[in-house]
């Protein structure tokens, strides 16, 4: 018999914008082979989480995906939904509104985030009041001079990509001590436990650097800094084959009379981000168009170019969105279109 470590890990009820808690459960366990059939569930204090009333606090949870734990022996990280006692979905619980059963839908989520110091309270490579260089040289960049982070970031990669996660790709993005990673998943579900259990590890990581990450769409406020997103490049198998251009407009319309409920859910504090500037389109306007990036969806060339068979990207949502809510959200305007 062997003890295993079960992180179970889940979104707390705090508004306008969910954080990860978790737990740990030691277990003994013969020939534990890592699946979810193996798993019971849990339970927690939902009065400390905002997600019960203290007469009767205790919340399900129910486990949805499990992966291995690099950083621990004979660990495991499960991601897991939020019930109630009964075993009905918690108001907290996006993953429960994802209408993708059959995982037609494919999304790709670009987390963009800055990499704080917990001393200054700053991005790296920020002086103590004041500013870096302006933006320019920091995108994609290489040397001391202009890339701040990058032990971090690696060492997070190699954690995703040793936990199972389709991991796709690592990036400095447009402002000092800014990143991003991309993760793939085929089946919405699946892409929103695995852009969770990526933040989990890079917030878990964090602790040993004395940094915290900032998910803030614009976290240096009304300055000429980019804010960060969460680019949702989706499809589902219209889009994969249709080879039609008129069907995709017809879907890009689909998302111009549900603007409002889309930015509903696609992060708090967007509106100060989605100003129609630093490659966003304004909050207040809804646009499309073949590669262009000031666009609220952009239709990528390379789909243009294999005649019309690929994907979308929605650029609005939020660093801070929860992929559970958006994928829905965007799931649902998709579905109205067909």
């Amino acid at each position: 018999m062997a003890k295993i470590k079960l992180e179970y890990i889940w979104l707390d009820g705090y508004e306008p914008t969910q954080n990860l808690r978790s737990k740990t459960k030691v277990e003994e366990h013969e020939n534990f082979k890592g699946t979810l059939e193996e798993l019971g569930n849990w339970s927690f204090d939902g009065s400390s989480t905002k997600q019960a009333e203290g007469g009767s606090s205790d919340c399900l949870l129910v486990p949805v995906a499990i992966y291995p734990d690099p950083t621990r022996i004979n660990g495991y990280l499960v991601m897991s939904e939020v019930m109630y006692a009964d075993g009905a979905p918690h108001p907290s619980n996006g993953r429960a509104t994802i209408d993708d059963d059959n995982d037609d839908f494919w999304f790709g989520f670009e987390q963009e985030y800055f990499i704080m110091d917990t001393k200054t309270l700053l991005p790296l490579g920020f002086p103590v009041g004041g500013y870096p260089a302006p933006q320019g040289m920091y995108y994609c960049s290489v040397g001391g001079k202009n890339t701040h982070g990058r032990k971090l970031v690696e060492e997070h990669a190699d954690l995703c990509i040793a936990a199972g996660l389709n991991f796709e790709g690592i990036n400095q993005e447009v402002a000092c001590g800014q990143w991003e990673f991309q993760l793939f998943a085929k089946g919405a579900k699946k892409a929103g436990d695995e852009i969770w259990i990526a933040r989990y590890l890079l917030d878990r990581l964090t602790e040993k650097y004395g940094y915290y990450i900032e998910y803030h769409p614009k976290p240096l406020g009304d300055t000429d800094w980019n804010g960060s997103g969460m680019h949702a490049n989706f499809s589902n198998n219209v889009l994969r084959t249709c080879g039609d251009q008129a069907t995709y407009e017809r879907i890009c319309e689909a998302f111009r009379p549900v603007t409002a409920e889309h930015i509903a859910v696609y992060g708090a504090y967007n509106d100060l981000r989605l100003t129609g500037k630093h490659e966003t389109a304004s909050i207040h306007d809804f646009s499309y168009g073949i590669s262009d990036r000031g666009a609220s969806i952009r239709i990528p060339l390379i789909t243009v170019q294999k005649g019309w068979k690929g994907w979308l990207e929605d650029r609005r949502p939020a660093s801070n969105g929860d992929p559970y809510k958006i994928a829905a959200r965007i799931i649902k305007t998709v579905k109205s279109a067909l």
